[in-house]
């Protein structure tokens, strides 16, 4: 039993430690060897748990895929107008960001690996689209807006907003969700119908 919880922490440790150097340096720029050295484990100890890079690479993303379901979920459920729901989601994917290197670290696995797909897109712009449809139908977009360009436009931010709390790391203190919150506020007022607007 006291091995099974050992063997449980230094599983945790690794992908902790993981998704600190993906982040840093990249798939190409993390070696199996430092990894080990930053995580204070043998090389046996390290391919014990993961038989590859690869390998470890995949439960980074799903760490961080994992952390931003919850998020969207959570800023999801209490419902209201689409606009103010999605302004929550932007908001959550922006602070996981900002304090999670697995979620920055799955970010940029998912552009750097082929075999990550759309990786962590997957996860969360979906309900983008979702809740922009939404907007839409309610009649909360002016007319000359098109859902779709705002998606990307919420893309766009979202991705933007990783790479800064990245070039932040542990001196961001919230910059990135403060210039976020703004930028937003700025769209907001582009792209909302002007009779929601006086709602």
């Amino acid at each position: 039993m006291v091995k099974q919880e050992r063997g449980v922490r230094t599983r945790s440790l690794l992908v902790e430690t993981a998704a600190t150097e993906f982040d840093r340096a990249g798939y190409e720029g993390t070696s199996m060897s430092r990894l080990s050295h930053a995580a204070s484990v043998s090389t046996g100890a390290l391919t014990f748990h993961f038989a590859t890079k690869s390998e470890l690479a995949a439960a980074v993303e799903e760490s961080g895929c994992s952390a931003v379901r919850e998020a969207v979920e959570e800023a999801m459920a209490p419902g209201g107008p689409a606009l103010d729901t999605l302004a929550a989601v932007v908001l959550a994917l922006a602070s996981l960001a900002e304090r999670e290197p697995a979620v920055r670290a799955a970010a940029r696995l998912a552009q750097e690996r082929r075999e990550g797909g759309r990786g962590w897109l997957c996860h969360w712009l979906p309900q983008v689209e979702a809740l922009l449809q939404r907007a839409a139908s309610q009649r909360q977009l002016a007319p000359d807006v098109a859902p779709r360009t705002v998606v990307l436009l919420v893309l766009h931010l979202v991705c933007g907003t990783v790479a800064r709390a990245r070039e932040a790391g542990e001196d961001s203190s919230g910059e990135a969700v403060r210039e976020l919150a703004e930028q937003w506020r700025l769209v907001r007022r582009g792209i909302v119908a002007p009779a929601a607007a006086r709602r």
